[in-house]
């Protein structure tokens, strides 16, 4: 068994894909279309699946749907231990609520954004995190400071693991030198890919997992440059990444979720519509998107 395979006493790790959220023309939640989206990502060779991250446009979603969608993930995998909800909230009491009710339903592990209603310093950032560790379920920090303003850094992280209340970290701020540093600090601290761009920089620097987004829409492929990359098999995985880099890139832009859904529809999946305030790609970026998507296409990758 290798350290970046995806094992029940380590549900963080492996391909775990942040699901897109297959909403109808009147945006309401097409439950029944997650659970065959969550069902066909397994079966084309994804670990495990993140409902209710960014990707899945949980700042829009009611309590209701949010809640639902962590139990049909759990009921589609067939494995809760496979289901990593994001419990992300602008209180940390909200994001507890969160992680117990993830617990309730059975899911493996947890993923939290750190507070991101505003600026929180670093007293306020391990209170967030050991708040939420208490509901007894692993919690994976997501570093995303590009979006939150609030950077986990190496150091930070060091501590937050040694206070006992992160398992693994998803990074996201695209600075691959970061990995060194992590593995030094806090070398039990599970490192995660967290933007598709950075797969193999992070994979060759020692990342056990990868919080993917593009495999909703390629996840044979995806699977298969994840498993040559923390391998180690550049032969694999090198020309995989160059041809699916013009689309792996979008993961990192603003558009990404709008992006992924138009990729999906190319691809015949349900992408569909986003919530507002995201509107549907226009002009030279759609244009952009789906000329990598097709050109992935072209590329046989599927």
């Amino acid at each position: 068994m290798t350290t970046n395979s995806w094992t029940t006493d380590r549900p963080w790790r492996g391909m775990m894909v942040a699901t897109a959220l297959p909403l109808r023309e009147d945006l309401s939640v097409d439950h029944d279309a997650y659970a065959e989206h969550v069902r066909w990502l397994i079966d084309n060779g994804c670990d495990g699946i993140v409902p209710n991250g960014s990707l899945g446009e949980y700042q829009t979603l009611t309590p209701q749907e949010r809640a639902q969608l962590v139990r049909t993930a759990v009921e589609a995998a067939g494995d809760g231990a496979r289901v990593m909800p994001g419990v992300s909230a602008y209180g940390s009491a909200e994001a507890r609520r969160w992680a117990e009710q993830a617990a309730e339903a059975g899911c493996g592990s947890v993923l939290l954004l750190p507070p991101n209603a505003y600026r929180a310093d670093e007293r306020s950032v391990r209170a967030h995190y050991a708040e939420v560790a208490r509901a007894g379920i692993p919690v994976v920090a997501y570093n995303n400071p590009i979006d939150t303003k609030v950077d986990l850094t190496p150091g930070l992280l060091a501590r937050l693991h040694a206070d006992g209340a992160i398992v693994a970290v998803k990074e996201f701020s695209g600075d691959v030198r970061r990995a060194y540093e992590i593995a030094e600090l806090a070398p039990e601290l599970d490192l995660l890919i967290g933007a598709d761009d950075v797969l193999l920089e992070l994979a060759a620097a020692g990342a056990v997992g990868w919080v993917a987004g593009y495999p909703n829409a390629f996840p044979a492929t995806c699977a298969e440059l994840y498993h040559a990359a923390v391998a180690g098999d550049l032969q694999t995985a090198l020309p995989l990444y160059r041809s699916l880099h013009p689309l792996l890139r979008w993961d990192s832009k603003t558009e990404f979720v709008q992006s992924i859904k138009l990729s999906m529809d190319i691809v015949g999946r349900h992408g569909g519509p986003a919530r507002p305030p995201r509107l549907a790609l226009l002009g030279e970026t759609e244009a952009a998107v789906r000329a990598a998507t097709e050109k992935a296409v072209a590329d046989g990758h599927h």
